[in-house]
């Protein structure tokens, strides 16, 4: 790559839990020959996608290559924040050949899209390609609306109705900026829930799309780096419901930080997650806990009820300091309710 030649950049953008870390694991561990940098993008103050990626860090993609933005959405901090990072990652004495940026499940990926075409870096970076994940389960399920049956009937008896929620128009307008979708945890869908999955998302692209089954983040790295996109020069093709506004807010949803002691047993927490996502409608929860009497950390990743969990590495010299991310829609946040299912 010579100094003449733009850095590609790819988006990943999708829903809360949909698989974007992940993904870019696997990509970090097959890199193509290529020098990778990745740019997490969280929503909440504790680090734990920039963490887990920390910990695949290798000579292709080396910690300091992976740089969190903490402060607000992406597409909000622009000046502040996400320009000035893009700059430090070029200015490194090895400039990256490739740059994953991991957009906050929350993120409109338009207005990102909008900064590459800032003076600072339109002559030295494009982006390559938007891939846009999708949880295939949850969309086949049309989890996208506060009650799904009641919004189909009203939608099939007057098609002028507009039933649109925060949660669908983050949805749609990720899949509107996408070049390639990709449905995530297609195991868990099967054959009949992604091709329903596949039905809603054709419906919303503005144009035609590929549309590929993923599984555990495993897919060709061909398959979605190196597409040459160009989406920085390619906004007209990629419909917002945000466009024409100079900003947009994120005051739908809120997170809240619960540190918690040891904890005895992994079943029981699971239990209490689950009972947040049914008494509280939590989307998401995420973090690291100390279980008692085991030198490893806990990980747990929470969509809804769907929990997975494992233990990912010792605790080493870091602190035993368990910690989650609660995330909701702003008003189901409530602290003390939330403190009090998961602590008791």
């Amino acid at each position: 790559m010579t100094d003449l030649t733009k850095t590609p950049v790819t988006v990943i953008t999708g829903f809360l839990g949909a698989g974007k870390t992940t993904l870019i694991r696997h990509l970090m561990t097959n890199p193509q020959g290529k020098r990778l940098a990745v740019l997490v993008n969280e929503f909440g103050t504790v680090g734990v996608d920039g963490d887990i990626l920390k910990s695949c860090a290798d000579e292709n993609c080396p910690a300091e290559n992976i740089l969190e933005l903490s402060n607000g959405c992406i597409c909000c901090t622009v000046a502040d924040d996400f320009i000035p990072t893009l700059e430090k990652l070029m200015a490194m004495p090895q400039k990256p050949d490739h740059i994953l940026i991991e957009t906050s499940g929350l993120a409109l990926p338009k207005p990102l899209l909008k900064a590459f075409d800032w003076p600072a870096i339109r002559s030295r970076i494009t982006v390559d390609g938007v891939i846009a994940l999708a949880d295939a389960e949850a969309v086949a399920a049309g989890r996208f609306a506060p009650n799904e049956a009641a919004v189909q009937a009203q939608r099939e008896a007057d098609d002028s109705l507009d039933h649109e929620t925060p949660l669908s128009e983050v949805f749609e307008d990720q899949i509107a900026c996408a070049d390639i979708v990709l449905l995530s945890k297609a195991d868990l869908a099967g054959e009949a829930g992604l091709a329903a999955a596949r039905t809603v998302i054709e419906a919303e692209a503005p144009r035609k799309l590929p549309i590929l089954p993923l599984t555990d983040g495993v897919i060709d790295p061909r398959v979605i780096l190196g597409l040459g996109a160009a989406a920085e020069d390619d906004l007209d093709a990629r419909p917002s419901h945000h466009d024409g506004a100079d900003d947009h807010e994120h005051d739908d949803f809120d997170s809240v930080v619960i540190d918690l002691p040891d904890i005895a047993d992994p079943a029981d927490l699971v239990t209490r997650i689950q009972r947040l996502a049914r008494e509280q409608n939590i989307l998401r929860v995420k973090g690291h806990v100390a279980v008692a009497g085991k030198p490893m950390r806990l990980l747990v990743q929470a969509v809804g009820g769907r929990i997975r969990h494992q233990y990912d590495r010792p605790w080493g010299d870091q602190p035993r300091l368990s910690r989650l991310v609660v995330i909701a829609e702003h008003d189901d946040i409530d602290p003390a309710a939330i403190h009090a299912v998961l602590i008791g």
